[in-house]
C-alpha cells in the first residue's frame, strides 16, 4: 500500500471535481479524501496499491469535463504504521 498526496490547480472548484475524483477512487478501490482548500486548489489524499493510484492520478489529471486542470503536484509515500488509514473515499 501507498499514499498519493495532490495538490491540484486550475479551474477545479465549482465544477464537481471533488465528486468525480470520489467516483473514480470507489472505482478503482481507493481511499482518501478530496477537499477544496481557500486558494482555489483541491487537495487529494489517496491510499491503495500503486497500479491503482497511478491509473487514479492518470484520471484527476484531466479532471471531469467541467474543469480545467492546469497542474497536479504529486507526492508519493509509504503508509506508515502510524499514518491515518482510510475505509472510504470522503468528499470534504
Amino acid at each position: 500500500m501507498k499514499e498519493l498526496y495532490c495538490k491540484v490547480y486550475g479551474e477545479v472548484q465549482g465544477v464537481f471535481f471533488r465528486a468525480f475524483a470520489q467516483e473514480e477512487a470507489r472505482r478503482l478501490r481507493v481511499t482518501g479524501f478530496a477537499k477544496n482548500l481557500p486558494e482555489g486548489v483541491v487537495e487529494v489524499v489517496a491510499q491503495g496499491e500503486e497500479e491503482k493510484l497511478r491509473e487514479f492520478l492518470a484520471k484527476i489529471s484531466s479532471g471531469p469535463a467541467e474543469a480545467a486542470v492546469e497542474s497536479v503536484d504529486a507526492n508519493w509515500g509509504p503508509i506508515g504504521p502510524d499514518d491515518e488509514r482510510f475505509s472510504d473515499f470522503a468528499v470534504l
